[in-house]
């Protein structure tokens, strides 16, 4: 968690070929409770960072390798706040007004 705004792009460059726009890459700490986001929005690239105090972020492969995994804009906010994004669409639990 301590990589900055270059080394997060690197990496993103190194496992994708390429950091695409509209798409946001997702990286956390072992312990689940940091996570940082590249976003490139089209027009530049942006690294945000964010800390939960309680609890963990919910993975899709906790423990795999780098993997690419597609979230709607819904599921990606719900993963950000530290909500089961798994269960937020039109079939889960959760709707977003």
């Amino acid at each position: 968690m301590r990589a900055g705004f270059d080394t997060a792009l690197a990496r993103v460059i190194t496992v994708f070929g390429a950091a695409h726009p509209h798409h946001a890459y997702l990286f956390a700490n072992r312990r689940a409770n940091r996570l940082k986001v590249l976003v490139h929005d089209g027009i530049g690239i942006w690294l945000a960072a964010r800390r939960l105090n309680e609890g963990q972020f919910v993975w899709p492969h906790a423990g795999s390798e780098p993997k690419q995994h597609a979230l709607t804009q819904e599921q990606l906010g719900g993963l950000v706040v530290g909500l089961p994004w798994q269960r937020i669409g039109p079939n889960g639990v959760i709707r977003v007004v």
